[in-house]
């Protein structure tokens, strides 16, 4: 077997924090052809209405929904988890911003007290489907959340690194 080749989706917002997170194997995925290099793919905290306009306009919403169904590991920060439960990758019904404003960004510990959280404008999810799995909370509340191959996180684990 080969080697495992990860993407970040690199339309906008933190996309770079990811790409050091994984290494220098790492590509960048801007379009259809370079999503297709790659066998696992990161969606990037930012702003997920500009970044769901620029998946519409570069044709990328037929691609993004081929992999995920395809089986591989998707895992989305913030606004990538808003993204997620907006196409119908996972189950969860998403709040913007719950957590606050930018000036309201945090850290803390889940309530294991184990896994480092950093909250930058965050959302909240507010609601979990039933093949949802929460994985770990905050507060009593769902932040990281995995459905099938799609994980998801109310918060920024590329930086709590």
């Amino acid at each position: 077997m080969g080697a495992v080749t990860p993407g970040v989706l690199a339309l906008q917002g933190g996309f770079q924090a990811h790409l050091r997170a994984l290494g220098p194997s790492a590509l960048e995925v801007r379009t259809p052809e370079e999503l297709a290099r790659v066998d696992s793919l990161v969606l990037p905290g930012g702003e997920s209405t500009t970044q769901g306009k620029l998946i519409e306009l570069g044709g990328l919403k037929p691609a993004l929904d081929g992999f995920v169904r395809s089986g591989k590991p998707v895992f989305a920060t913030c606004a990538g988890l808003i993204l997620c439960a907006r196409y119908g990758w996972l189950d969860v019904d998403v709040k913007r911003n719950a957590y606050g404003r930018q000036a309201d960004s945090f850290e803390a510990l889940d309530d294991s007290g184990t896994r480092r959280l950093v909250f930058i404008r965050a959302p909240r999810i507010e609601r979990v489907g039933p093949g949802v799995e929460v994985l770990a909370s905050f507060n009593g509340e769902p932040v990281l959340v995995r459905q099938k191959n799609v994980t998801a996180a109310c918060y920024h684990p590329e930086l709590a690194a």
